[in-house]
């Protein structure tokens, strides 16, 4: 006898050519009388029900997992062949980097249409049962494929008429050592994500919904094997709009004018940091994580490197350097124009003009100063405040940057003018592909404008605009081979700093 269990056949029916059509069924299990009403109650009343065809939890948030949401073995495997004929896009920016299909609303493979069916009719009835929502057929659904490095960080599905949100796996055997687990966050006080309170691995023919909230914060953890693939199916259901907490918006870092004292050389940064420096974790994870140095428990010799970002020196050396407005003694335009005017003049001959090496230097940061003007002038507000206060201030941070660690675009980042400064310490032997960079993109857009890796003992200045924004892109594990060259090296660490005119 063949050890092999016999074929499920897979539910059909003929169609209107005789052909016999694809049907997918949903566990019988869930949907029992009884056992609907346990969950509906549980979904209401907001208690944890345990049931070995469905689980309904509250910790951190509302969800719910069925092991085995699809009857059939055998549709199963036509679903997965199907899904992985289709044509993958990459899909990356500072949120994620994975693989995904095209929309699913129409495709016409027998499987994928069946399934759609499934959950957009049958399904969606069930659920606007048990939680008491208006649920509508607007259908909503794509595959995704997440291999070695992809990840999806914390963020929390909220948009305009999402109630539920749904994934269904098709991986192979999955431990959690592999990563792609759904990690669901707890929140605080200001209903912020603070940490991973709960983490779902994946696993074949597991189906994982749950509320979307201003609470349900969640991500996909890094891939970290490199010959499985995690695929599933995932999207929402649509229904009535819920009114929104508002908007918590984060305290301002402090800025500082500058300290008017002479700049401490430093040397040996590297290895102070190498040393002990009290750090702690900079959040919350839907806009950032990594790490910060407790400024005040600094050894001096890297005390001294935070005073001398914030000294009158720097600020004029970066006023002369870029024409921004940081110092008093730094020329205001019209000095500029004044000396361009008369430089110009200076070099002009009957024979026309001649060329002045430093001719167009001055024309850039003539042209450099009065387009910054421009656009300060064109959109008033705290800009203009700040403008005409006339005192340049700067705010600054030691970061360190370890795997897994990211900064997003969120709806309230900042749009400004201002300065980056970056200095970079012990990142030799960094490679692009370990993430780490900093992304300049424009507001809107998914494009970058410019890029900026971590180079051993190099201080990059980006000066950006209101329609400009910035991210750092997610570490991910293969930063790890920096321990081969580098054993103790677990990152790098830079001195972040912004300075506004």
């Amino acid at each position: 006898m063949s050890g092999k269990r016999p074929s499920e056949p897979g539910p059909s029916r003929m169609g209107k050519r005789g052909k016999k059509e694809v049907v997918a069924e949903f566990s019988d299990a869930v949907t029992e009388k009884t056992l609907k009403k346990q969950v509906a109650a549980a979904w209401s009343h907001r208690t944890p029900f345990i049931h070995e065809a469905i689980v309904v939890d509250m910790d951190p948030f509302l969800h719910c997992v069925i092991p085995n949401f699809i009857q059939s073995q055998d549709f199963l495997e036509g679903l997965h062949k199907e899904l992985l004929s289709l044509d993958f896009h990459e899909k990356y920016n500072d949120l994620y980097k994975f693989q995904q299909s095209d929309d699913l609303k129409k495709r016409r493979e027998p499987h994928i249409s069946a399934l759609r069916k499934l959950l957009f009719e049958d399904f969606r009835s069930w659920l606007s049962d048990i939680s008491n929502i208006d649920l509508e057929s607007t259908i909503d659904m794509s595959c995704a494929k997440y291999e070695f490095t992809d990840a999806l960080l914390c963020h929390d599905d909220e948009l305009e008429g999402r109630r539920v949100a749904f994934i269904l796996y098709l991986v192979p055997s999955w431990d959690r050592s592999f990563g792609g687990t759904l990690d669901l966050f707890s929140t605080d006080e200001h209903l912020q994500p603070k940490h991973i309170a709960k983490s779902l691995t994946p696993s074949w023919n597991k189906l994982v919904f749950f509320e979307v909230s201003p609470v349900s914060f969640h991500q996909v953890s890094e891939v970290l094997s490199e010959e499985k693939s995690r695929l599933s199916i995932s999207g929402w259901f649509h229904g009535p709009s819920v009114i929104k907490p508002p908007t918590y918006l984060e305290p301002l870092i402090p800025r500082n004018p500058h300290i008017p004292q002479d700049p401490e050389k430093f040397e040996k940064v590297c290895e102070a940091l190498e040393k002990e420096v009290e750090w702690s974790i900079c959040g919350p994870p839907n806009k950032r994580f990594y790490e910060r140095a407790e400024e005040s428990q600094l050894p001096d010799i890297l005390k001294g490197c935070m005073t001398l970002f914030r000294s009158e020196a720097l600020f004029l050396l970066l006023s002369n350097f870029t024409g921004l407005k940081l110092h008093f003694l730094a020329p205001c335009e019209e000095e500029i124009k004044d000396k361009t005017e008369t430089a110009c003049a200076a070099g002009s001959t009957e024979e026309g003009t001649s060329h002045n090496p430093l001719e167009s230097t001055q024309l850039a940061i003539s042209s450099n100063s009065q387009h910054s003007s421009e656009q300060g002038d064109a959109a008033p507000g705290k800009e203009t405040t700040r403008k005409e206060s006339s005192v340049p201030t700067c705010q600054g941070e030691l970061r360190r940057w370890k795997t897994g660690h990211y900064t997003l675009i969120h709806d309230n980042s900042q749009t400004e003018f201002a300065l980056d400064l970056v200095l970079y310490c012990g990142c030799e032997g960094w490679e692009p592909e370990y993430g780490g960079f900093t992304s300049y993109i424009a507001k809107g857009e998914d494009e970058e404008l410019l890029v900026v890796n971590p180079e051993n003992n190099s201080l990059a200045l980006v000066y950006r605009d209101r329609e400009t924004l910035k991210f750092v892109k997610h570490i991910n594990h293969r930063s790890l081979e920096q321990k081969k060259s580098f054993p103790d090296r677990t990152g790098f660490w830079d001195f972040s700093f912004i300075y506004y005119e």
